[in-house]
């Protein structure tokens, strides 16, 4: 018998066109407090924004047979997509006004399994550099005894947003 999973997501232009009219503190805020839709993967995926302050980041998500790959334990995609949610949100939430940033790379370690019996994980982002072009994130994915899941370091192309 097939499992099923239905979801909804946020309009993505709608998110689009909020990117860089205030500080990315103010932005990722603001789609923390649901004024501004969510990206979409956090719907796909299931994932939520939990925390956020400058330079830092929290995501969550509750791992499900859904995120499964076919030896019964969650992807390394998963992993990798919470990884660079984390690092790219903080850097987002030190650029100023007018500005973005888009991953120039991504280096992940796996460090332990994931199944739906270890509960709840969290990926903390922090920054490790911000400049004018280049920024440096990390991000590490932990669970709820805060036993270290996986590790990822990030570098980000910083860049003035036009209109």
């Amino acid at each position: 018998m097939g499992r099923s999973r239905t979801y909804e997501w946020g309009d993505p232009a709608i998110t689009a066109a909020a990117v860089g009219k205030g500080s990315g503190l103010d932005f990722l805020r603001s789609i923390q407090a649901g004024t501004v839709p969510a990206a979409p993967i956090s719907a796909t995926l299931d994932f939520r924004l939990d925390e956020v302050e400058e330079g830092r980041v929290v995501f969550s998500l509750v791992p499900g047979e859904e995120h499964y790959n076919p030896i019964g334990s969650v992807h390394g995609g998963v992993y990798a997509t919470l990884l660079d949610s984390a690092a790219g949100c903080a850097v987002q939430s030190v650029l100023p006004p007018a500005t973005g940033y888009t991953s120039l790379d991504l280096n992940v370690k796996f460090l332990r399994r994931i199944t739906t019996e270890t509960g709840r994980v969290r990926a903390i982002g922090t920054v490790l550099h911000a400049g004018r072009t280049t920024a440096l994130a990390e991000a590490v994915l932990l669970d709820e005894a805060d036993r270290k899941l996986a590790h990822a370091t990030s570098s980000c192309l910083v860049f003035p947003l036009t209109t």
